[in-house]
């Protein structure tokens, strides 16, 4: 089963080159973030026609969430539990059936910026409540993940330039610590479990030409469950589609596992 997750940064912006990386890739299942759409004007039938069952968790201009899926999706559920005040679209989570059921968690974790402020201590929050799910899903002891656009640095070799990002919310130290302890409950970082080393980015800012100077960061993360993590053939991060026709400033990372 090939799992996928890509930020679209905006499914109107994206109508052409999202469903030809779909027509290539031909991913089982994918987690997409920033559709940027309320749940009646997504495109259904874009994706319907291609095979895939589509559930979102949208909000008017911002965020957003979505999953599709070739399988039958069960128990679907949107928002991140902990905060019934909430109103920000970051989770999305449903089982999927292959050959085992996998319970697959969709996020799109706060920015931070600017930092002090209120922004970061949102995002420090729902961190929070991410690894209070997360502790869950390892007490499930059954084949889980979370994948999405965690806006994390998780180490200097994961950013061109750390030192431009060192006071940035994405790469402060308060949040990498909460990234680490959401890790220690035994998730695997699977891009990190195949691929060591510096270079590897998923997303490039629009700006200063950073695609061309590969000015990269790595922010776009697959933790998978012990469980998940033995079904794990491979890990890869789609880089090359950065430089096609109107990209997002993200690229696909996807898992193969045994399902």
């Amino acid at each position: 089963m090939k799992i996928a997750t890509f930020n679209i940064n905006g499914i109107k912006a994206r109508a052409e080159a999202l469903p030809r990386w779909l027509d290539d890739a031909q991913p089982d299942v994918v987690l997409l973030q920033e559709i940027k759409s309320i749940d009646e004007n997504f495109p259904h039938e874009m994706f319907e026609e291609r095979g895939y069952n589509v559930e979102t968790h949208g909000q008017k201009s911002f965020n957003g969430v979505a999953i599709l899926s070739k399988l039958p999706l069960e128990d679907v559920s949107r928002g991140l539990p902990g905060d019934d005040h909430d109103e920000q679209a970051r989770w999305i989570e449903a089982t999927v059936i292959g050959k085992k059921a996998l319970r697959i968690c969709g996020l799109y974790l706060p920015n931070g910026n600017p930092v002090p402020g209120p922004k970061y201590d949102y995002k420090l929050a729902w961190m929070e409540r991410l690894y209070q799910r997360a502790r869950d899903l390892m007490d499930s002891e059954e084949p889980a993940l979370m994948a999405g656009d965690y806006n994390i640095i998780p180490q200097a070799e994961d950013a061109k330039r750390p030192g431009a990002w060192r006071e940035d919310a994405l790469f402060r130290p308060e949040s990498r610590a909460a990234f680490r302890k959401v890790m220690n409950l035994g998730f695997t970082e699977a891009f990190r479990a195949t691929t060591q080393g510096p270079g590897h980015y998923s997303f490039w800012d629009y700006q200063a030409g950073a695609w061309n100077r590969n000015d990269g960061i790595r922010i776009d993360h697959f933790l998978l469950t012990p469980q998940a993590a033995d079904l794990m053939r491979d890990c890869r991060i789609d880089f090359e589609i950065r430089g096609h026709e109107k990209p997002s400033d993200h690229v696909p990372v996807w898992v193969d596992l045994d399902l």
